[in-house]
């Protein structure tokens, strides 16, 4: 049976046939290459801390290596995760996989309008509290575990740094950022043969305090950094950590959720897989800043409905602008 999902039968019927390269249009993804900034957690140091606090202001992205996520724990992820998409796209559709509920699966962007809102890819969204439900794949069940245990850790350990440098308390993560709200996803970005038409990641910021992503060296990851789009060197000892836009919020803009997005392969296929820093749903978001607030308050919950209502409707994300303080 097939694995793919039906990604150009999709575009044929929603756009029609279209040339499926155009070296026009592939120009526009070749952009310069770049290292984000690099902090040595083995070393953590008010210096490295002050790096922190200075690329995620500048920057919105900056990589971590000596993280403490052992390389035998991704790689047999990484095994794990190529083959979970390899089986049938019918079985993948089925949430009984992965004994997860439905809609956890998911591919392309069903709900886009133009060629440049489609996602060229698939992937699988975890929420942390059913990661210990039994399923078939209970060995990268198992696997992804000892990851999120990890990765919780280091997302509080770097919040705690982000809010410490603001002169805010740290405990407001401890206390609204556990485990059972955050998630994994895991993703594919297949080989696409009109690479130079979509995206496999369309741009966009992440709705949540922050990401930490770990990606195979294939590439693809760019972001946009002072009106440019640059592209990510991938380096196979690092994870990539970026501010979402609950931590633009919270920071009262001083550290930036920075539009990112994956181009499309045309001859291989690229596998990621991110941890979302997430609080629970009824959590409050507010600026921590004695200065003036640029953003109103907010739930998450109101935040997340609002992107799902925008992306319905319009077929991209708003974002933050929606939470303008007006006053």
């Amino acid at each position: 049976m097939e694995s793919e999902p039906p990604f150009g039968e999709f575009i044929r019927t929603i756009f029609g046939n279209i040339a499926e390269q155009d070296e026009n249009d592939q120009a526009k993804f070749n952009v310069d290459e770049c290292e984000l900034p690099m902090i040595d957690l083995s070393q953590l140091n008010e210096e490295s801390k002050r790096k922190i606090c200075k690329a995620s202001a500048e920057w919105g992205f900056f990589q971590i290596v000596n993280h403490g996520v052992s390389e035998d724990i991704l790689s047999r992820i990484h095994c794990k995760q190529v083959e979970l998409f390899r089986q049938p796209f019918q079985k993948k559709t089925d949430e009984k996989l992965l004994n997860l509920s439905s809609g956890c699966y998911s591919w392309g962007t069903l709900t886009a309008t133009t060629q440049k809102q489609f996602a060229w890819s698939e992937a699988f969204h975890i929420p942390l509290n059913t990661i210990f439900q039994p399923s078939e794949f209970q060995d990268l069940r198992s696997s992804l575990q000892e990851f999120a245990m990890k990765a919780s850790d280091l997302a509080q350990q770097i919040a705690a740094i982000l809010a410490e440098n603001l002169g805010c308390k740290s405990t407001f993560f401890s206390k609204n950022c556990l485990p059972s709200s955050c998630y994994i996803r895991m993703n594919r970005y297949p080989a696409c043969p009109m690479s130079s038409k979509v995206f496999g990641l369309v741009p966009h910021t992440d709705s949540d305090f922050l990401t930490i992503l770990h990606q195979d060296q294939v590439g693809g990851l760019q972001l946009l950094k002072d009106g440019n789009w640059i592209r990510v060197k991938p380096n196979p000892d690092a994870l990539v950590i970026n501010i979402g836009d609950l931590f633009q919020a919270w920071s009262n803009g001083v550290y930036k959720s920075v539009e990112h997005r994956v181009v499309a392969n045309h001859g291989n296929e690229r596998f990621s897989l991110a941890y979302f820093f997430c609080p629970s749903h009824d959590t409050v978001i507010e600026s921590c800043s004695s200065e003036p607030s640029i953003y109103r308050k907010f739930s998450f919950r109101e935040y997340r409905q609002q992107v799902q209502e925008d992306v319905k409707t319009t077929g991209d994300k708003v974002g933050l602008s929606r939470f303008l303080n007006q006053a």
